[in-house]
């Protein structure tokens, strides 16, 4: 074997260069019992660059690897029991009927089913399922800014950022895109007020009483500056804005879709069989 994985090696490389290993000769390289395992049924588990003796060591570990699972598996298929043999044949018939019934659906939805889902069926869900669409966390609309300590004139940056003003905002970006570490309105969405809070220095503490109160927060550290606009807030247990939960109703939506669907395609194919005779209960 030794001696062989070389050979084994170059002519494993030389074949990843042919496009039709099909056509060509088959190249055995170990045999388990009465099984053959073949060259082209390697996988390319050595990575280029890979030492030669590497390279010995990962085919022989596979080949290896390979026998003990082939000679374990004779073994079995010799001495199972009957009953195992057909708890096993029932199993294999009951995956693979799950996996084509499974698949067959996969390719009806993707043929038939509408997944267009209209601004109007959005607000319809949203507005019906207002109970199960509470606020699990504070969420804004805010503008973060990291600045190094030593920025020149960062009063400027602190002035421009709490502007509504488009030309300071616009000069603010301009400023923010030379100097600052971070800048992000998080464009303009609704995030929670944990993926800001995670970036400052010290924790915010009680959320609530921060975010009814704030505008406008700074604070520092030994490196940075950092400044906090908070343009528009939601508190956890309050009614999530529409566009803060529209991805998760369109899952739903989709979701509810999918189910229906495959509830009809089931039934439709059913009544079909009941019409056509092809389904019948014997008395």
């Amino acid at each position: 074997m030794n001696k062989i994985l070389p050979l084994l090696i170059i002519l494993m490389l030389s074949s990843a260069c042919r496009d039709n290993v099909k056509n060509s000769k088959r190249i055995a390289v170990a045999r388990a019992g009465n099984t053959v395992l073949y060259l082209d049924q390697i996988p390319p588990i050595v990575q280029p660059g890979t030492s030669s003796a590497d390279s010995t060591s990962i085919i022989k570990n596979y080949i290896n690897r390979w026998a003990k699972k082939e000679l374990l598996f004779q073994k079995a298929e010799e001495n199972l029991t009957s009953e195992y043999r057909d708890e096993i044949n029932r199993q294999l018939e009951e995956a693979r009927a799950d996996l084509a019934i499974y698949h067959y659906q996969r390719q009806m939805m993707y043929e038939r089913m509408d997944t267009v889902i209209s601004d109007r069926e959005l607000e319809d869900y949203y507005n019906a399922n207002q109970a199960s669409l509470m606020l699990q966390s504070n969420i804004v609309k805010a503008l973060f800014i990291k600045i190094p300590v030593e920025t020149p004139n960062p009063g400027r940056i602190r002035s421009l950022a709490r502007s509504t003003q488009q030309d300071d905002l616009q000069e603010l970006e301009t400023l923010c895109y030379q100097f600052a570490e971070k800048f992000d309105d998080f464009n303009e969405d609704w995030i929670p007020l944990d993926m800001i809070s995670v970036e400052l220095p010290q924790e915010i503490n009680n959320q609530e009483s921060f975010l009814r109160r704030t505008t406008f927060f700074e604070t520092s550290d030994s490196e940075f500056l950092y400044f906090v606009v908070i343009r528009d807030y939601k508190l956890r247990s309050s009614l999530a804005p529409l566009e803060y939960v529209k991805d998760d109703i369109m899952r739903m939506i989709w979701n509810l879709r999918r189910i229906e669907f495959i509830q009809s395609l089931e039934n439709g194919i059913y009544d079909e069989a009941v019409r056509n005779n092809i389904f019948r209960i014997y008395n």
